[in-house]
C-alpha cells in the first residue's frame, strides 16, 4: 500500500528576501520594516554604492548588506541570490511594501499549484491620475492565474533559484529571460498569486517615464539578443508585444467606464515605452558604429 504524500509545508520564515537598491531612502525603511513585519526568515540588500543614506538604513533593517557594482539588475540580484539559505527567496523591489498575511498567499499559490515561481499584483498608493492611470493599467494586464512571464515581487524556489540564477548581463529583461529560459529548458509553470503588495513613491508622470524607459530598453534588449534566431512571425510579436500587452490588453478586461478613463492614460504609457525602445536601439547602433 503506497502511502499518500503530505502536503508541502513553507512559512515566511522559510524565506530568503533579495531587495536590490539605488538610492532609495524614500522607501527602504518601510520596505524592510514590511518585511520584519511578516517575519521572514532573512533579508539581504544589494545596494549600488546609494549616496542617500539608503545603505545606512538597510544595514539597520537587513541581516546582510552586499555591494553592487551597477552593471544591470541581473547581476545585483544573483549577488544576493548567491548568499541566500532558505528553500525559498522572493525579490522584492525597494518601493515594495509587504501588507500582513500577503506573502502566506504567495506561498500558498506556489505549493498548492506546484509552480516555480509566483507573483503578486502590486497597487500603487495615490489618487491622481498618473496612479489611477497605473492602478488601472495593471489591474488590467495582470491578472491571477498562470503566466508566462512573472516580475517583481517575485517568489521563487530556492534551490532551482540558485541553480539557475538570472543572466548577469541583462540590464532590465531579466525576468522575461529567467522565465523564458526556464519553461524553454525544464518546462517550469509560473503564476500570479492573489497576494497584494503596495508600491510607494510612484504617483507622478516623472515616475512613470522611469518606468517606460526601463521597460523600453528591455524590448530593445530582448529583441537585440533574441531576434537573430527568430522566425518573421515571432520579430512581429515582439514588435506588437507594448500594444497588446498595454493598451489592448488592459482595455479588453477593464469595466467600459474605466477603461474609457484610463485611455489617455494608456495610449501615453505605450508611447512613452516604443520611444524609449527606440531611442535605446539608435543609442546601441551609435555604439556599434564608433567602436
Amino acid at each position: 500500500m503506497n502511502a499518500e504524500r503530505s502536503p508541502e509545508v513553507l512559512s515566511p520564515r522559510d524565506v530568503s528576501v533579495v531587495v536590490c537598491t539605488m538610492n532609495s531612502i524614500a522607501s527602504i525603511e518601510a520596505c524592510l520594516t514590511s518585511l520584519r513585519h511578516a517575519e521572514v526568515g532573512e533579508i539581504i540588500v544589494v545596494d549600488a554604492n546609494s549616496t542617500d543614506g539608503t545603505t545606512a538604513m538597510a544595514e539597520e533593517h537587513a541581516d546582510r548588506v552586499l555591494k553592487d557594482p551597477g552593471i544591470g539588475l541581473g547581476n545585483a540580484r544573483d549577488i544576493g541570490i548567491a548568499q541566500t539559505s532558505k528553500p525559498l527567496i522572493l525579490n522584492m523591489g525597494s518601493d515594495n511594501v509587504l501588507p500582513q498575511g500577503q506573502l502566506e498567499r504567495m506561498i500558498h499559490t506556489l505549493v498548492s499549484g506546484s509552480y516555480q515561481g509566483v507573483s503578486a499584483r502590486t497597487r500603487i498608493e495615490g489618487t491622481n491620475y498618473p496612479s489611477r492611470g497605473l492602478n488601472a493599467w495593471r489591474k488590467g494586464r495582470f491578472r491571477t492565474g498562470h503566466a508566462a512571464i512573472i516580475g517583481t515581487p517575485t517568489l521563487f524556489r530556492g534551490d532551482l533559484l540558485r541553480a539557475h540564477p538570472y543572466d548577469a548581463n541583462r540590464t532590465f529583461s531579466d525576468d522575461s529571460e529567467l522565465c523564458e529560459r526556464w519553461t524553454r529548458e525544464f518546462g517550469a509553470t509560473f503564476a500570479i498569486s492573489d497576494a497584494e503588495v503596495l508600491e510607494i513613491g510612484k504617483t507622478t508622470w516623472q515616475e512613470v517615464r522611469t518606468r517606460c524607459r526601463m521597460y523600453g530598453i528591455s524590448d530593445e534588449e530582448i529583441y537585440r539578443l533574441g531576434s537573430p534566431g527568430w522566425s518573421n512571425s515571432r520579430k512581429i510579436k515582439s514588435l506588437l508585444h507594448p500594444a497588446r500587452s498595454d493598451l489592448l490588453t488592459p482595455l479588453t478586461h477593464l469595466a467600459p467606464k474605466e477603461a474609457v478613463g484610463s485611455l489617455p492614460f494608456l495610449l501615453t504609457f505605450t508611447g512613452m515605452r516604443y520611444a524609449a525602445w527606440l531611442n535605446s536601439a539608435v543609442k546601441g547602433t551609435r555604439t556599434t558604429k564608433k567602436r
